[in-house]
């Protein structure tokens, strides 16, 4: 599966995780990607693309 987003290119982040200790431990955060049937180009493709892109308009529904 794809890590970034197609539209945006939103991608993933790096981040702690913090214990009860205080201890730092690495971690990746990554965006809710969905694959979607969306219209590219006048043609129907399978895309990933952020929820954020979807709910927004960006992603172009195929029927």
């Amino acid at each position: 599966m794809a890590k970034t987003c197609d539209y945006c290119g939103k991608g993933r982040h790096k981040a702690h995780k913090v214990s009860h200790s205080n201890i730092k431990t690495r971690k990746w955060q990554r965006p809710n990607l969905q694959s979607v049937r969306a219209i590219v180009g006048g043609q129907v493709r399978k895309v990933f693309a952020c929820t954020r892109c979807i709910r927004s308009g960006k992603v172009v529904k195929a029927a």
